[in-house]
């Protein structure tokens, strides 16, 4: 069984998913569950709908989990965990402090009883006695809610979770987690734990899919990264477990970057491998041929669906007859609204150079900007093709 801690205090970042998405593959691999567990017991740090959010974004990358579980379902068993720690003196009461992490506390060693602090209401903590390093940590804060540390660790156990990969910008609390495991008694002889590599320029994903990034190449990049590639690789989640293709060996052991240029081109791929008509249904139409044109775009580097969705409205948008080739343009556009239905490209320019006595750059100049709204990069013979049944709506 393998998991996948949920944050409640901001929304899921590149770091997130990638944690996410190597406890998924792996769990699937295996044939083990996939838990996500919603950290969610600190009220104050929780952001309002960010599990809805957070949990429609696992979704998008289609990580499906087999149980979700909220940690706050399980306070009365931390809180249980932690009086029994207290009472086989493994944790002790301490009233000197609030601070995270002590060493050599006052505190410790001492018949500090909670029940009279609380009947008193003398602010107090429980922290465990010291640990490896000496360090008497907090299990329980003054409110007697249990920290997210104490809590994680807790569910570790109930939900027998024996193999724990985590982000690195976490692996600072493993030597605390593995000292907890053994004062409840949990056989944490072997340490379980894989370090993914933290991704130094961390984003959220929310502000990728707002630049037109789309879940099958971020989740190929994340899991290049991790396995610290440079090649190019096209592939999808499902296909990585199939294949195998990822090993927890291979994954890199330092901090890594993450590049939107690569990004860009493996989105660029991802678009080309899909339906066209799903495709098209991304910029509000449901039509093969304007899949075909955005695909058209992608290999003159319109990687993203936002710089594809810009060509696309740029096509059908009412075109400004104000410019340096307006008169040109309103008078083929009148010839286009009078010509009959023309489906090859040849003829079409043979028919408008015959109506408007234009030739050379006199007509596809001024055609460029009546059909595509610009001096496009795109040859006017590719374009047409697509835009044909369109032909009266993009030329006014």
């Amino acid at each position: 069984m393998l998991r996948f801690s949920l944050s409640l205090n901001s929304s899921i970042s590149t770091i997130d998913l990638q944690v996410a998405i190597v406890n998924y593959m792996v769990a699937k691999r295996l044939n083990e569950e996939f838990i996500v567990r919603v950290e969610d017991i600190n009220e104050e740090d929780r952001v309002s709908g960010q599990e809805e959010e957070s949990l429609l974004i696992l979704e998008k990358f289609a990580l499906i989990h087999d149980k979700k579980i909220n940690q706050s379902d399980n306070i009365h068993i931390h809180q249980s965990l932690a009086i029994k720690l207290l009472k086989e003196k493994k944790a002790f009461v301490c009233t000197c402090s609030t601070e995270e992490d002590i060493y050599d506390c006052k505190c410790l060693n001492t018949d500090i009883d909670a029940d009279t602090l609380k009947k008193d209401k003398v602010p107090f903590v429980v922290r465990v006695n010291k640990s490896t390093d000496n360090n008497s940590f907090i299990i329980l804060n003054e409110k007697g809610m249990p920290t997210q540390l104490f809590a994680s660790t807790c569910d570790d156990i109930l939900s027998n979770i024996e193999f724990i990969m985590q982000s690195a910008k976490s692996s600072l609390n493993i030597e605390k987690e593995i000292y907890i495991k053994s004062i409840l008694d949990y056989d944490s002889s072997l340490r379980n734990y894989a370090i993914i590599p933290i991704i130094e320029n961390e984003m959220s994903i929310k502000s990728l899919f707002e630049k037109g990034y789309i879940p099958d190449a971020i989740a190929n990049y994340l899991i290049l990264l991790v396995l610290d590639k440079d090649e190019d690789e096209i592939f999808t989640i499902p296909q990585v477990i199939e294949s195998g293709y990822f090993k927890i060996y291979k994954m890199a052991r330092y901090p890594i970057w993450f590049n939107l240029d690569n990004l860009g081109f493996i989105n660029g791929e991802h678009l080309k491998m899909m339906e066209d008509k799903k495709l098209s249904s991304l910029f509000g139409f449901s039509d093969i041929d304007i899949g075909k044109l955005a695909k058209l775009y992608i290999d003159y580097d319109k990687k993203t669906i936002n710089e594809l969705d810009d060509k696309i409205k740029m096509i059908f948008a009412p075109k400004d007859f104000s410019g340096e080739y307006g008169k040109e343009m309103r008078f083929i556009s009148e010839i286009i609204a009078n010509a009959p239905m023309i489906n090859d490209f040849d003829e079409f320019i043979n028919y408008i150079e015959s109506e408007s006595k234009l030739i050379g750059d006199d007509l596809l100049n001024p055609l460029k900007y009546l059909l595509t709204g610009e001096d496009d990069i795109v040859e006017l013979s590719k374009i047409y093709p697509y835009i044909k049944s369109y032909i009266l709506e993009v030329a006014s």
